[in-house]
């Protein structure tokens, strides 16, 4: 899948190297687990398996070919259905304030609307992640609730909850028709 700046294709174990680099990087960690290293062999053999069987992408700059990142859109934990997918994404530093989070998520919601019919797509960040809030709401996610999760081990920002912000089927159909193709209004 290509965007005008990205490509889009399912990860391997090959992007382990990448991998360990993202998860590691404390700026790009720190409303997930408070920047805290993940070890290489904890990656490689959990967290890489995980991602290689369950919708996660690798973004390649189109231009370079560097790894900018990953994306992912998969069906929620509590849907049976397939009609619901979570939208969700990291990426390296170096490539924050570029548009290309909004880029590949766009990519994505259209996806999962137009081939995987689906009737939701949403996304969930904490409270005070306002970075990726802001990705979701120019990507047309509206927000829905703001809700606590009970964490064993809780990091700065955790006590003002997570957020979660949605895009419903019918609202993408409105907005494809509201303006330019690929631009939601």
């Amino acid at each position: 899948m290509n965007t005008e700046r990205l490509a889009l294709r399912p990860l391997t174990p090959d992007d382990a190297d990448e991998i360990v680099r993202l998860h590691n990087d404390p700026d790009v960690m720190r409303f997930l687990n408070g920047g805290k290293p993940t070890p290489r062999e904890t990656i490689v053999r959990e967290t890489l398996p995980r991602m290689t069987t369950t919708g996660f992408f690798a973004a390649l700059e189109r231009s370079t070919g560097a790894f900018v990142g990953w994306f992912h859109l998969r069906p929620s934990a509590e849907d049976g259905d397939g009609d619901e997918l979570e939208l969700g994404y990291r990426l390296h530093r170096e490539f924050w304030g570029h548009g290309y989070a909004t880029e590949g998520s766009l990519l994505l919601i259209e996806r999962a609307f137009a081939e995987l019919g689906a009737r939701r797509v949403y996304a969930q960040t904490m409270t005070v992640n306002r970075g990726s809030r802001r990705v979701m709401e120019k990507c047309g996610l509206r927000f829905v609730r703001t809700f606590w999760e009970d964490w064993d081990d809780p990091i700065d920002g955790s006590e003002q909850g997570e957020v979660e912000y949605e895009l419903l089927r019918e609202e993408w159909e409105a907005s494809r028709y509201a303006g330019p193709p690929g631009v939601l209004v």
